[in-house]
């Protein structure tokens, strides 16, 4: 071993290795910085769901359902459509909450996600859900085809699995066994339920209201009892006449009307644009403050260019004659609402339908509420006004347009909250049952391969990590380590992507597969694998029969991976984590020698890799856990290794073996 080496010590800036070009982005050091640390994706699912067993009732066959996924790790729920057959297999895994394993949603259209055939698809004690209650036929008879594969899978994992199965459709007769049938629990308590959640004492909702029991002899669906509750909690808060359990469900039965009439007449009969411009503001931000509402109003009116009325003011109407005018009030608490519940949402479609010229000018006007400095204008308040922007763009099918819309927030570095408003408006995209998919889509190719400009790059972190991980975690992670590639300095992408794999062996495991699965790995995957590749979950089992590293698949893609890293990176960039490596295999009893051997064979019989392994080996020795002895024992059994990697097979090893050529003193 006579090859010579070259260290880059302490390089002062970017080191480019590798072919291609470099992209640097920065993000940014202010408050958006400070609000990368996100909650983990497990934890945020957890709550989605636990908050959803709060308000759930469990409906008839949920006993059975609970036994089968007992016994058989697997439960098929059928039922008809308005049953709660979605909640109650959520419920179901919520139920089964252990330290192993991540709750998930699989895809089954074959886009992103490998087949359900794929062994690697199941992690140890997933909890996962295969909706398919609105697949058409050739998606059913596919996935159908596929479950028993899929049940096996679960089985070997002890993992869990919860298909619903759509109503139309039959079972073959080996999955019969795990099909529990679900139906539709009380109305009446699904109702007072939702009504115990939002604080409604039962002495209130036990009085009797002929509106409620007038929706009842509607069979209305799970869905449309809890919408139904929801009328009644707001009419209750607004305090109408009459102000009781029979007026508020009075007035939620009446909400269910659009109203489109009633709004299309008074849009025709105020032309004034003050009198326009007040009513779109009061729907926007319905629930809002008066003097919020005031600001918003005159906002609108300059941002459409409209000429400023010359009446003194000391003899303009005040703010309440303008609220009578388009039946609106502010109540005691200040806050403005229209006489009639649920009147805001018919008053912004009307505007959005018959008024497309002032889409834009509306959105425009939107952020720039959203961004203003106003004790009133609570977060929530911002985020209920881009969700109200963002339901018109969905409403109409325009959600290319809502998208751009969102690129558009996203880019700016002058304001904190327009790149909020964008996560605000993409979360909502993400989470719209016709365009979700499409979101996800887009939000790939950003991640890929979009010039990501302004606080883009923060935007699309957030709803990876926040709003596409807790459900789809495989889909995050390969969103996540296309942004992660692409960042120089600071590492947030990379830090989520981590904080990712993290909760799954399995997530570990398929973007270790990703990033050694081509001939070579870029010198940007190189630096992303050093991270992924951490010895310690490696080699810790948790609940899995046997730990990641002892699989053989995994062994060859930790040895292909450093051996990239050694020819791709420079030393000073590796010798942390070739550190880190030698520290754990110190302290790894069973897996000592293994991860050794890995850091061997990816060196090869490449001398200066292996010259540089040693002296890295040396280095590590005074910060090893349990004291330096044990450290050069560790260096001593690698040079062994080295040794017999070269061919040099020593009859008997000195105290102190010498180091191998090609080795600086």
């Amino acid at each position: 071993m006579n090859e010579s080496f070259t260290r880059v010590e302490h390089p002062g800036g970017a080191v480019h290795t590798g072919p291609g070009n470099i992209y640097n982005y920065h993000y940014a050091t202010g408050p958006l910085k400070q609000e990368t640390a996100c909650r983990s994706p497990r934890r945020i699912a957890d709550d989605q769901l636990r908050l959803l067993r709060q308000r759930f009732v469990d409906p008839e066959g949920m006993g059975e359902a609970r036994r089968l996924l007992a016994e058989h790790s697997t439960v098929i729920l059928h039922g008809a459509p308005g049953s709660g057959r979605t909640a109650a297999a959520r419920v179901l895994l919520y139920e089964l909450h252990r330290d192993t394993g991540i709750f998930r949603e699989l895809l089954s259209d074959g886009q992103e996600e490998a087949d359900l055939t794929d062994a690697g698809l199941v992690g140890a004690g997933d909890r996962l859900l295969l909706d398919l209650a609105e697949a058409n036929v050739a998606r059913w008879e596919k996935n159908h085809r596929d479950l028993s594969a899929l049940r096996k899978a679960v089985h070997e994992q002890q993992a869990h699995l919860v298909v619903v199965m759509p109503h139309e459709r039959t079972l073959e007769s080996d999955l019969q066994l795990y099909r529990a049938e679900i139906s539709r629990p009380p109305a009446q308590e699904v109702f007072r339920r939702h009504l115990r959640l939002h604080q409604v004492a039962h002495e209130e909702y036990l009085q009797s209201a002929p509106a409620f029991a007038d929706f009842l002899d509607e069979q209305p669906s799970i869905e449309e009892i809890a919408d139904f509750a929801d009328r009644v909690r707001r009419a209750r808060t607004a305090h109408r006449t009459p102000d009781n359990f029979a007026g508020w469900c009075e007035q939620a039965r009446d909400a269910r009307k659009t109203w489109r009439q009633e709004v299309a007449d008074l849009v025709a009969e105020k032309g004034a644009a003050s009198q326009r411009a007040l009513l779109f503001t009061t729907a926007m931000l319905h629930g809002a403050h008066a003097d919020v509402i005031h600001h918003a109003t005159a906002r609108l009116l300059r941002t459409l260019k409209t000429p400023q009325d010359k009446v003194p003011l000391i003899e303009c109407k005040d703010l309440a004659q303008r609220l009578t005018e388009i039946s609106a009030s502010a109540g005691p608490d200040g806050h403005v609402r229209f006489d009639k519940l649920d009147y805001d949402a018919a008053v912004r479609a009307h505007f959005w339908d018959h008024m497309p010229d002032l889409r834009r000018p509306f959105s425009a006007w939107a952020v720039r509420t959203a961004e203003q400095v106003d004790p009133h204008l609570a977060s929530d308040l911002r985020k209920e006004l881009v969700k109200r922007l963002a339901d018109q763009y969905l409403r109409t099918g325009k959600w290319k347009e809502l998208a751009a819309l969102a690129d558009e927030w996203g880019a700016t570095t002058t304001s904190r909250d327009r790149p909020t408003a964008a996560i605000h408006a993409l979360t909502h995209g993400l989470e719209n049952k016709q365009y979700g998919g499409d979101f996800r889509h887009l939000i790939y190719t950003w991640c890929r391969e979009k010039q990501l400009t302004g606080e883009l790059a923060y935007v699309l972190l957030r709803v990876c990590t926040d709003v596409i991980a807790p459900t789809h975690p495989d889909q995050a992670m390969v969103r996540l380590r296309h942004l992660a590639r692409r960042e120089r300095g600071s590492t947030p992408a990379l830090d989520a992507l981590c904080a990712l794999v993290a909760t799954s062996s399995r997530l570990r495991r398929r973007m270790l597969d990703r990033l050694t699965r081509h001939s070579s790995l870029p010198a940007a995957d190189a630096r992303l694998f050093l991270r992924i590749c951490d010895p310690v979950p490696l080699t810790d089992p948790g609940g899995a029969p046997r730990a990641l590293v002892d699989e053989d698949y995994v062994q060859g893609c930790v040895t292909f991976g450093w051996r990239e890293v050694f020819a791709r990176l420079p030393q000073p960039h590796w010798q942390p984590y070739a550190q880190h490596w030698l520290h754990t295999a110190s302290d790894a009893g069973d897996h000592h020698d293994l991860l050794l051997d890995l850091l061997v064979d990816a060196a090869g019989q490449n001398g200066k890799h292996l010259a540089a392994l040693y002296s890295v080996a040396r280095s590590a020795e005074p910060t090893t856990s349990g004291g330096s002895a044990r450290g050069v024992a560790t260096t001593d059994h690698l040079l062994q290794k080295i040794s017999a990697a070269q061919g040099l097979r020593p009859s008997a090893a000195p105290s102190r073996p010498a180091p191998p050529r090609g080795t600086t003193p």
